[in-house]
């Protein structure tokens, strides 16, 4: 499976990767790893003790020791673990070919490919237990991965699980790279594969709703405001293709980032310099992830950058914050225009989705624009450390890359879905109460910007306090102060005559 297959939409969430184990060759790989006893595997700190039925080895059980921190939210992200396992199958590839030394037998890198292939199908996920807060640079996950690969190919090969005969996590598995280099092409890979098929295909969606709600109502003219007061007219059309065209731009902004993180960090290993490659090795594995993913991944100009400076999470990140401002300002106007039904705006009715109270019968809520303010606040808040991680790279390296990649990942899913359902249970369900629109049009007195052209600011302003002070009609107060008739008050006032320019005037 490839890494595109294992990023679509459609075996993105949590348990439907688990269905990709049904076959009987899969189940039977499940049954016998579960079998494996305790047993011990040593690092260069010495041995450990490792659970049954895992295939980590001496350094994930090491990193579960030393990091005790958070629990399940605090995990790894799985796209990082799938994109780190694609950098390890292509680099195998690589290695085993003839054109490049063949420095990995043909039958090795086709078992580290094959475990790498089951780890992305979603097979072994409770494999991989790491937290992110670990080495800030993912060495830690970087073994992992390493030595569930190493492992399970031994398995595969019939070897002794633990034994790392005939395949070693660190010279076979990581070979060519160092975790310097393959996690941050990791986080790069996974960005864009969540980006593409779940970030962008929610805000489209919500850009649709968006889109044929101010079609349909296009011809409704109701009233404007600012600063939370009146203003002059507009349609609620008009005002929808506001929305709309927040959510466009929105979207184009996320696409302008793409380029810099087709850019890979693989080929720099320890410090950027390539050492313990050959020349061409980094655009030759950046060509291979291209060819694996369908997309221009490409290596990146200057590795000592791409390892030292995360920049381009934070401009992705940005994005993200731009929209998130976007989305804000959306689900608050909709919740106002919705807020009543008696007592307040009731411009809009929301759907029905869910009783509100508790203790108030009858009571509903705007949850989904609820839902979505506070998905806003939290890819504030992910940007914010995504910003101060991105100042951490001191010399040759930046040391919070798990942080990074973990928050940049949760603004894209968070983004995605919550666009998502905002759209499909709230936007697509929304209808105009008309009746209030009207009565709201024109009881308001900044309908009488409309006279400024035939009687001024001045004596326009007069009659509009005159009215609200009295509590009369703007066409009582207009005709009381006697600058114009009611027969001219009629002519001039066409709330459906100021959604526009005037066509008539030069």
């Amino acid at each position: 499976m490839t890494m595109k297959q294992v990023f679509a939409p459609s075996t993105f969430h949590p348990g439907v990767l688990a269905a990709a184990s049904t076959t009987s060759a899969a189940a039977k790989a499940d049954a016998a790893i579960a079998s494996l006893p305790s047993r011990m595997e040593s690092d260069t700190f010495g041995s450990l003790s490792i659970p049954p039925g895992c295939l980590w080895g001496a350094q994930t059980q090491r990193s579960i020791q030393n990091f005790p921190i958070g629990g399940i939210e605090s995990r790894m992200p799985m796209e990082v673990v799938y994109a780190q396992c694609l950098i390890k199958k292509v680099c195998a590839e690589y290695w085993s070919d003839d054109a490049n030394g063949a420095k990995l037998s043909k039958v090795n890198a086709q078992a580290i490919g094959q475990a790498a292939d089951e780890v992305m199908s979603g097979q072994h996920d409770d494999q991989f237990p790491l937290v992110i807060y670990q080495t800030g640079s993912g060495t830690q996950t970087n073994m992992n991965v390493n030595e569930v690969l190493s492992n399970r190919a031994i398995m595969l090969l019939g070897g002794v699980v633990g034994s790392k005969v005939p395949i070693h996590p660190n010279d076979h598995c990581n070979m060519g790279q160092s975790s310097n280099d393959s996690y941050p092409t990791a986080m790069h890979i996974a960005s864009v594969l969540t980006i593409l098929n779940r970030t962008i295909p929610g805000l489209k969606v919500l850009l649709d709703a968006l889109e044929s709600k101010t079609t349909e109502f296009q011809s409704i003219v109701k009233i404007g405001r600012t600063h939370c007061q009146d203003a002059t007219p507009l349609t609620l059309g008009q005002e929808f293709s506001g929305y709309a065209q927040q959510v466009r731009y929105g979207i184009h902004r996320i696409e302008s980032t793409l380029p810099a993180l087709y850019r890979l960090a693989l080929g720099g290993t320890a410090v950027g310099t390539g050492m313990n490659t050959t020349e061409g090795y980094a655009e030759a594995i950046a060509q291979k992830i291209a060819d694996a993913t369908g997309l221009p991944f490409t290596s990146a100009p200057n590795l000592f950058e791409a390892l030292a400076a995360h920049d381009s999470l934070i401009e992705v990140s940005g994005a993200f914050n731009t929209l998130a401002a976007s989305l804000n300002k959306i689900a608050n106007d909709i919740r106002l225009l919705g807020s009543g039904p008696r007592c307040g705006l009731g411009e809009l009715s929301l759907p029905e989705n869910e009783p509100g109270s508790s203790i108030m019968p009858g009571k509903v809520n705007p949850t989904q624009c609820e839902a979505l303010t506070m998905v806003c606040a939290k890819v504030m808040g992910n940007h914010t450390v995504i910003t101060v991680g991105g100042m951490q790279g001191q010399f040759e390296l930046n040391v919070f890359k798990p942080v990074m990649v973990a928050n940049l990942l949760d603004s894209a899913r968070l983004l995605g879905d919550a666009a998502s359902s905002f759209a499909t249970r709230c936007v697509v369900d929304i209808t105009p109460n008309l009746n209030k629109i009207h009565s709201l049009l024109h009881g308001s007195l900044m309908l009488v910007t409309a006279l400024n052209p035939h009687i001024g600011y001045d004596k326009a302003s007069q009659i509009a306090k005159s009215a609200h002070k009295k509590g009369q009609t703007l066409k009582e107060a207009a005709v009381e102060s006697g600058y114009l008739t009611a027969e001219e008050f009629d002519r001039w006032i066409v709330p459906e005559d100021m959604i526009g320019p005037d066509k008539n005037e030069k």
